[in-house]
């Protein structure tokens, strides 16, 4: 090369959601130089597509702002392709979801903190990165947090069609719980959102921009990595491309992979970090025999079960084409308004039976039949619940198809493919209808619409799911933590195992997928991670309790756990 050889302490693969924080809190160091590249666009403060928060389904499907993933023909869903879009644009998935902010149930940390090496992963250690990166507006307290970057406004959920879901939910049997993201997940709430005064507040919004003016802070769009270089087994820097620009490439210090649970894998195993067998049979030179990397995959399933409404209480006339108009002029000038809703305000999570330890269901209630991707109304008015299992025994894998970085990998997600798995989806929609069937709602239902009537047994309902579901878009877990054969990231410092110079932070190394969206927890991953990557002392563990089903612990208000000694009790340094 002509120019001289770039060299950063940190160079980041990707600025979504995990490369906004680390970005963030590695450059607070002046001394320390950290690249940013991300192989999408800018988000532009001037696009509606990704600021306006009831505009998420436009994104969805489009090349501007997404990889346009899509699954290999899954076996057990009638040989279907699952698509799966994925955020390609400054702020990754963060700035083309649904903005439900959830961060699963405390025990899924305890889950992570049973397997060897991950001790320091549970909930007391966990809690306080979720207090740091939050401000809840509904008000901070032992469990959440009141001061972070993270702007959570709670649902108002106020809709005729809310209130009759809080009272059906009840009706069946179904407790209310304060907050889904405090002391009881169990329960149904109205959702904190990722929303702040009617606008998505996206990783890059909230983490990102706001330091952009940096001297130690480079951060470059449409820059694809397509490499790592590597010298034995130490990754001194990265390769990548720009529009015009051609082939470029960096030194670091170190690499951090945040390119999400696809990217990531993929490029260890373009570099030969990987399945040494598999690697070697596309070719690549073999760097480090990890079998992990792309094994374990994890996702979420979900369905949409739709009632046609008989009264005018959905907002389903605002879609139609001569109230566009109002709703952006409302949004554009005064961020109120139908566009400045995800309409995702309330949902909740309950146990699909009494022998699973915590909540396996998950719901979404919204106050309108639409398919996800925006297309038209399955009813003039109408409402919907999206629900799927969250902690399903499937796994899958990602490969690597060819050794160009530009050609998607195979994504084989398993999905419906173990007892367990089905029999949970049989409880879920049966759980659903329950709900959807019970008096609260008699004034509205005009008659449940998908799947109908006609799916009543229970091959009927897993012959449904197959046929008409779709990723909840959590894909996950695809280069572990932990420190047996099968993991790829060590815990305590994110670092690859047997490779120098390189780490990933991102969804790829979770070991469980978590109890709920993933965007949370993902963040909480950053934020700790961002400790041990710079050497800083971590945040001392919280001593709280948390809901445990059966241990007879009261439920706030009526009383107050926050004292309660019995099992569920974090204790801090546990």
């Amino acid at each position: 090369m002509s120019h001289t050889q770039e060299r950063f302490d940190y160079v980041i693969v990707g600025g979504g959601s995990a490369g906004s924080a680390l970005a963030n809190r590695l450059s607070a160091d002046p001394g320390t130089s950290v690249l940013v590249l991300e192989a999408g666009r800018s988000d532009s403060r001037l696009d509606p597509f990704i600021h306006m928060p009831a505009a998420l389904p436009y994104p969805i499907g489009n090349r501007l702002y997404d990889w346009k993933y899509e699954s290999e023909p899954e076996p057990h869903m009638n040989g279907r392709r699952v698509y799966h879009a994925r955020g390609k644009v400054l702020g990754g998935s963060s700035s083309i979801n649904g903005m439900i902010f959830q961060r699963g149930n405390p025990l899924d940390y305890e889950r992570w903190a049973a397997d060897p090496g991950m001790e320091e992963w549970d909930y007391a250690h966990c809690l306080p990165y979720f207090k740091r990166m939050e401000t809840c507006t509904a008000g901070a307290d032992a469990w959440r947090g009141g001061s972070g970057p993270l702007v959570l406004e709670r649902g108002p959920a106020e809709t005729p069609l809310f209130g009759a879901f809080f009272e059906a939910v009840q009706q069946a049997g179904h407790p209310l719980t304060d907050d889904v993201n405090g002391y009881r997940q169990e329960g149904f709430a109205k959702f904190d959102r990722n929303v702040h005064r009617g606008r998505r507040l996206s990783a890059a919004r909230a983490y990102l921009h706001p330091v952009r003016s940096r001297k130690n802070l480079t951060v470059r769009t449409l820059a694809q990595v397509t490499g790592l270089r590597v010298q034995g087994n130490r990754v001194r820097g990265v390769d990548y491309v720009r529009p015009g620009r051609g082939r470029r490439s960096v030194e670091a210090g170190e690499v951090i992979l945040c390119g999400g649970a696809i990217n990531s894998p993929q490029l260890l195993q373009l570099a030969g970090i990987g399945d040494a067998t598999f690697l070697r049979s596309m070719g690549i030179d073999v760097v480090a025999d990890l079998p992990g990397v792309g094994a374990n995959m994890q996702d979420h399933l979900e369905v949409y079960i739709q009632h046609a409404a008989k009264q005018p209480v959905s907002i389903a006339p605002w879609l139609k084409h001569r109230h566009k108009p109002r709703i952006g002029a409302e949004w554009l000038f005064g961020r109120r308004g139908v566009g400045a809703s995800n309409h995702f305000e309330a949902g909740g999570f309950i146990r699909s039976n009494d022998d699973v330890a915590y909540p396996n269901l998950m719901f979404h209630f919204l106050p309108i039949a639409i398919r996800y991707d925006g297309s038209q109304p399955a009813a003039e008015h109408g409402y919907q619940v999206h629900i799927g299992p969250m902690y399903s025994d499937v796994r899958g894998t990602l490969k690597v198809k060819s050794r160009d970085p530009f050609e998607h990998p195979s994504l084989q997600f398993n999905y419906l493919s173990t007892e367990s798995d089905r029999r949970e989806w049989i409880e879920m929609v049966r759980a659903a209808r329950d709900i959807l069937e019970q008096p609260a709602f008699a004034p509205f239902s005009a008659g449940e619409i998908s799947p109908g009537p006609g799916v009543s047994t229970d091959q009927e309902i897993l012959d449904w799911v197959a046929e008409d579901a779709e990723t909840a878009l959590h894909p996950s877990c695809t280069a572990r933590m932990g420190t047996d054969a099968q993991s790829v990231v060590d815990p305590s410092s994110m670092r690859v195992h047997g490779v120098d110079g390189l780490r990933v932070v991102d969804a790829s190394v979770m070991p469980y997928v978590t109890n709920g969206n993933i965007y949370a927890p993902v963040m909480m991953l950053a934020e700790k991670a961002a400790d041990l990557i710079a050497g800083n002392e971590p945040l001392a563990p919280l001593d709280v309790p948390f809901y445990r089903h059966g241990t007879g612990m009261p439920l706030h208000p009526e009383g107050d756990p926050r004292n309660d000694s019995r099992p569920g009790t974090v204790r801090a340094g546990s």
